[in-house]
C-alpha cells in the first residue's frame, strides 16, 4: 500500500512538472538594432540622410562666407560711413547672424523629421519580420537584446540571422 502511495505521488509530481513546462512560455531574443543596421533599406536611407546633411551644411557655411565677406567690408569702410551708417550696417549684420542660427535650427529640425520619415518604415518592416519568424518557431515572447535594451541574460534562441533570412538578406 505504502509503494502505491509512493508511486502515486511520484506519477502526479512528473505530469504535474511536465504540464507546468509545457504551458510555460517560449522566449527568444533579438538585437533590433543590429538587425536594423544590417538592412539595404538602412544603408540607403543613411545615404540619403548624409546627402540632406551635406546640402544643408554647405547652405550654412555659404550664408557664412557671405556674412563674413560683408563684415569685412563694413570694417573697411566704417571710417568713411557716418555713425548712423555704421549702427545699421551693425543691425544689418546682427540680423543675418540670427538669419543664419534660424536657418541652422530649422535644418536640424527638418534632418530630424527627415530621419523619422525614413526610418519608420524600415523599424515596421524589421518588426513585421520578427513577429513572422516568432510565430512560424512558436515563441511567445521575444525580448530586444540590444545594449541597454533592459536585457541583462539572454540564452534563448537568437532570431537574428531567422529574421535576415525572411527579409532577404
Amino acid at each position: 500500500m505504502k509503494q502505491i502511495k509512493t508511486l502515486l505521488i511520484a506519477a502526479v509530481l512528473f505530469f504535474g512538472a511536465t504540464s507546468f513546462t509545457d504551458a510555460q512560455s517560449k522566449i527568444a531574443h533579438i538585437n533590433t538594432t543590429e538587425l536594423i543596421q544590417a538592412m539595404p533599406a538602412m544603408k540607403v536611407a543613411q545615404a540619403d540622410m548624409e546627402r540632406v546633411g551635406k546640402t544643408y551644411q554647405s547652405d550654412i557655411e555659404a550664408m557664412k562666407q557671405e556674412l563674413k565677406t560683408k563684415t569685412e567690408r563694413f570694417e573697411a569702410e566704417a571710417g568713411t560711413k557716418t555713425q548712423e551708417e555704421n549702427e545699421k550696417r551693425y543691425v544689418e549684420v546682427q540680423t543675418d547672424q540670427q538669419a543664419i542660427q534660424q536657418y541652422a535650427a530649422n535644418a536640424q529640425q527638418q534632418l530630424q523629421k527627415k530621419e523619422v520619415e525614413l526610418l519608420k518604415p524600415i523599424t515596421e518592416k524589421a518588426k513585421a519580420a520578427i513577429l513572422k519568424v516568432a510565430k512560424a518557431q512558436g515563441y511567445d515572447y521575444v525580448l530586444d537584446s540590444t545594449q541597454g535594451g533592459g536585457v541583462i541574460m539572454a540564452e534563448g534562441k537568437d532570431l537574428l540571422m531567422d529574421v535576415k533570412k525572411e527579409l532577404g538578406f
